[in-house]
């Protein structure tokens, strides 16, 4: 991003004469799942579209951590498909996605001593091949290589809404990058925001705009999540001695974890022995302005209580995402004001699935274009 405020004015287009929607300037916050399905569905549409994002790269909560080790996919862990439209799009690039067959277990004491059977997978559970990030970093490249009339703005984090001070019928985004760069882009048509509930809300709230929405904006509930995330490169893939318990997936009734999960047992994964640890939503709201050393330390004796696991991990990291699942979701898939021109779309309009975020991405694209 620039270093001084700059602004991208576009002038207002003329209807278009044969009946056919005219093409719009519209911006896109937010690049995980539902703002990359609803940048990808307007631009294909024929409208001028700006997807940005504070991050440095899209994903949101279908990120993956890299490290020297291989991959965790320290969010969403997998996704299921049942919307048509959602098996359609995954099927343009079916070599994205793999099926992840491993059937879960349930640990049903404070211990994991005691499981549930493995039940049969209901639903195919599907992730990106070499990381969940991977279908929604193929998704964007189409809105930034110039094959879409469509530019992608990372590490730009919009912090203001406004009219646009020469077209007033338009709105004008404020932006804070890196290092104090601010840039401002106008000339725009629609603004969609992508991003999760209590962050739209602050920033509706902060922009002064938009105030009917705060009453249904407000009844959404998200829960934090501490992710941890684990190496063991002494365990030799394949060893005479097997490394952990027999079972690869398990939700926990512990009182700290509440999702384990053997990374390496998914497709087109690196082999050595990595695991990801989720702590519980009421765990994680109550630790959630901890010292991040001191809720490493705690999710590990919880790892090991569940897991038998004690080994010492050759890596050891932890992430919190403060708005990892929905508790209380909207219930409809969007809310878009076509005179204003703004919207917001997220997972949280339907639930906390991936495929609530593609629907609901989809879905305001739709009524916006």
């Amino acid at each position: 991003m620039s270093t001084k405020p700059r602004r991208n004015a576009g002038t207002p287009r003329a209807s278009a004469t044969d009946g056919t929607p005219r093409a719009r300037r519209i911006a896109v916050v937010g690049a995980g799942m539902a703002g990359i399905t609803a940048a990808r569905t307007l631009a294909q549409a024929g409208h001028e579209v700006l997807l940005l994002d504070k991050h440095h790269s899209p994903g949101g909560r279908m990120s993956t951590r890299l490290t020297e080790f291989g991959g965790f996919d320290h969010g969403a862990q997998f996704f299921t498909v049942t919307d048509e439209r959602f098996k359609a799009a995954l099927a343009l690039h079916p070599e994205l996605i793999a099926q992840w067959q491993v059937p879960t277990v349930r640990l049903l004491d404070t211990l994991g001593q005691a499981l549930a059977s493995a039940n049969p997978i209901e639903k195919a559970r599907w992730v990106g091949v070499r990381g969940m990030n991977e279908l929604l970093r193929q998704w964007a490249l189409p809105l930034a290589n110039g094959s879409l009339n469509a530019s992608s703005h990372y590490h730009a984090q919009v912090v203001g809404i406004e009219r646009d001070a020469l077209h007033p019928k338009q709105w004008q985004l404020r932006c804070a990058g890196a290092a104090g760069a601010q840039q401002v882009i106008g000339g725009l048509d629609r603004v969609l925001l992508a991003m999760p509930a209590p962050q739209a809300l602050a920033l509706l709230r902060a922009s002064a705009v938009a105030p009917a929405w705060v009453t249904a904006l407000d009844a959404v509930q998200t829960a934090p999540c501490w992710t941890l995330m684990l190496a063991f490169a002494q365990a030799a893939p394949g060893g005479a001695e097997p490394f952990g318990p027999p079972w690869h997936a398990a939700s926990s009734d512990h009182h700290r974890i509440r999702w384990v999960a053997r990374e390496n047992s998914k497709p087109g994964r690196a082999a050595i022995e990595r695991w990801t640890v989720q702590a519980s939503p009421q765990w994680s709201a109550e630790h959630l302005e901890d010292d991040a050393e001191r809720v490493k330390a705690k999710l590990l004796k919880g790892f090991a209580e569940v897991t038998g696991i004690r080994a010492e991990p050759t890596l050891a990291q932890v992430h919190r995402w403060r708005y990892a699942q929905t508790q209380r979701a909207l219930g409809q898939p969007f809310l878009y004001d076509a005179a204003a021109g703004l919207g917001l779309c997220g997972d949280w309009c339907l639930g906390h699935r991936v495929e609530n975020a593609f629907v609901s991405g989809l879905e305001l694209a739709l009524a916006a274009t």
